[in-house]
């Protein structure tokens, strides 16, 4: 168990934790979450034990293993597989141990520390790994310093995940994910046996690994049950609450303000006054409840369309002479929002970089409509940005007509407020550089968005944000995201780009998962049935039956779900009771001495119905806890 008790931690002169408190039990997955800047990363870093406490206690069992996934990682010449395997130090230990053996007992010795350590599997283990995080059995051999940006930190995500270990520490692990990694990653943290603490902005990816939060929220941290649904719901009902709180405590401060200030001065009434002064100074405020995010933008239409858009004929994708996507056909029309599905190295970020003049088509035609204006974000507009420049400078130099209060407030959306937006972005973090460069994009006008990973960077309050711009832009929108939260919400359609070719997706999120669990080879080229779901033996399961299946196992979980809205409401209508009695004790009337039944009668309502919603908020974590397991 870790136990952190009164905990203080400062960085410089900014306090992150203000005698915090906090316990994680045994094999606990927490997702670790707050605003960027508050200190997670910190929090980490106190945690793997390279920094020290400024005040209170924190407790780790002596003999746990911590393993921690790294942030950067060294041009080096080791292979991607022995990198990886690199991260399995009892192993290293072992295999030297075996290779300076200087007699047969010390070979005998060792030997018998690799079989214990079941160390044989141990290189089997980081091929398995790598090829979850999207590794081809051809980048095994290639030298870490051969890899981009990103994939090193793919091979750090392996080398933690190799380490065994009782406490896992992973910072923003699918943050150069695609979605097929993150969706095996999240597959094997649900296997991990140990304690789990991360950090992530993907909320999908938390629902389905974190069966906690913790919130670090104004240098206090506060633990959550279950899952981000859970948290927000739980949260939100607590804010709403506060606010109430806050809001009757004001009315009571005015009223002792008034009493004082009218009868301090009267000899009569000065010890009431004091009284009720003393009052005002024991009363605990509470702080108004801040739910509005800082980020609130658009992208705003380009207000001419064409139909359609953009169109590709008999066209030939990729580089150079190696061709990945031949004979294409597609057409994107206004109203179009689509999402790009496919395994890594299938073509997607090639047939959006295509569509933009990225790169040049290799044979067949590109046409696109007198009105179409692209608006197209991918991880090197991050690069691209003159870091010299503010971000004020950089919209005006796009649209030099613009009045700097007009750039003013289009940067204030994107959280740049004030003087910010006239900072230059040289020491900006990968977040606030990724802001910016989506300003860059909507500062434009667009009426065809072409994003590449757009959430890579951004916390959650952004990726909302950009969440609720998407869905209210009236143009077209073709994506490549990681983040399943995005895509539920704002596309209608998914392409499936895989062995060659572009075409619909009959299904969602969900069906895509069973694609790749079940994607198998089924000829001797190597080629699998894309868009056709197929079971472990590898035989084709038929549409018509999946559906079938499908509709069974909604009948077996009809029940449950029945149990769960019942519970629902019920905690519903227990909410709404219980506010109206609580509103009712704020009546300051019913205080006096005359009304001293019909106080007592409310507070034994108020305690009956807390103790109900009690009892059935239980009931319906019990009853979803069931539903998820189930499915």
């Amino acid at each position: 168990m870790i136990e952190l008790n009164q905990v203080s931690l400062q960085r410089g002169t900014q306090t992150l934790l203000k005698e915090a408190s906090l316990r994680i039990h045994d094999g606990q997955k927490i997702a670790l979450i707050g605003p960027n800047g508050a200190g997670k990363s910190t929090l980490f870093a106190l945690l793997n034990g390279e920094l020290t406490l400024d005040g209170g206690e924190l407790g780790i069992p002596a003999k746990w293993r911590i393993a921690h996934m790294a942030q950067e990682v060294e041009a080096s010449e080791r292979t991607a597989l022995d990198y990886a395997i690199d991260g399995d130090k009892v192993y290293r230990t072992i295999e030297a141990g075996i290779t300076n053996a200087r007699n047969d007992q010390e070979l005998t010795h060792w030997l018998d520390q690799m079989d214990q350590h079941q160390g044989y599997q141990v290189p089997v283990r980081a091929e398995q790994l790598l090829h979850g995080l999207g590794f081809a059995t051809a980048d095994m051999q290639r030298a870490v310093k051969d890899f981009s940006g990103g994939w090193r930190i793919r091979l750090n995500l392996a080398q933690a995940l190799m380490m065994p270990s009782d406490l896992l520490l992973l910072d923003e692990p699918t943050n150069h994910l695609d979605l097929e990694a993150t969706l095996w990653l999240e597959g094997w943290l649900k296997q991990y046996p140990g304690t789990l603490l991360f950090i992530s902005h993907d909320r999908d990816f938390i629902d389905g690994v974190a069966d906690h939060i913790v919130h670090l929220y104004q240098q206090q941290l506060t633990l959550y049950p279950g899952n981000y649904s859970a948290y927000e719901r739980i949260r939100a009902e607590k804010l709403a609450q506060q606010q109430t709180l806050y809001e009757k405590q004001q009315t009571r401060v005015s009223e002792i303000e008034q009493f004082v200030a009218r009868f301090r001065a009267k000899a009569s009434k000065a010890k009431q006054a004091q009284s009720r002064l003393k009052e005002l100074q024991r009363m605990e405020l509470i702080a108004p409840a801040h739910v509005d995010s800082p980020f609130r933008f658009e992208f705003p239409c380009y207000e001419q369309m064409s139909s359609p858009l953009l169109s590709l004929e008999q066209a030939s994708l990729g580089y150079g002479d190696k061709v990945l996507l031949p004979n294409i056909k597609l057409s994107i029309v206004p109203g179009h929002r689509v999402g790009l599905l496919g395994p890594n190295g299938a073509g997607k970020s090639t047939l959006l970089k295509t569509l933009c003049q990225d790169i040049p088509l290799l044979t067949g035609q590109r046409t696109h409509g007198e009105h179409m204006r692209i608006g197209y974000f991918a991880q090197h507009q991050l690069e691209s940005l003159d870091t010299s420049a503010s971000g004020a400078l950089i919209l005006q130099r796009l649209r030099p007509q613009a009045s700097d209060q007009e750039i003013r407030n289009f940067l204030g959306g994107f959280g740049f407020n004030g003087d910010r937006a006239l900072e230059v972005i040289e020491p900006f973090s990968g977040g606030e550089k990724a802001r910016l460069a989506l300003a860059c994009v909507a500062w434009m006008k667009p009426n065809l968005l072409i994003l590449d990973e757009p959430t890579n960077h951004l916390d959650i309050e952004m990726r909302e944000a950009l969440t609720l711009a998407l869905q209210n832009f009236p143009g077209a929108i073709v994506i490549v995201s990681h983040d399943r939260h995005l895509l539920k919400a704002t596309v209608d359609e998914y392409w499936l780009v895989d062995q060659g070719k572009v075409q619909e997706f009959d299904g969602d999120l969900d069906d895509y998962h069973q694609y790749l669990a079940t994607r198998v080879e089924l000829s001797p080229s190597g080629s699998s049935m894309p868009g056709a779901a197929v079971n472990n033996s590898g035989a084709a399961v038929d549409r018509k039956e999946q559906k079938r299946l499908e509709a069974e196992k909604r009948q077996r979980l009809a029940p449950l779900r029945k149990q769960l809205e019942k519970a629902e409401k019920r905690m519903e209508k227990l909410q709404s009771q219980l506010a109206t009695v609580e509103e009712q004790l704020g009546d300051t009337a019913l205080y006096d001495a005359a009304r001293k039944a019909d106080l007592q009668k409310l507070l034994t309502e108020q305690a009956k119905l807390k103790g109900e919603l009690e009892e059935v908020e239980m009931e319906w974590m019990s009853i979803s806890e069931e539903l998820e397991s189930a499915e």
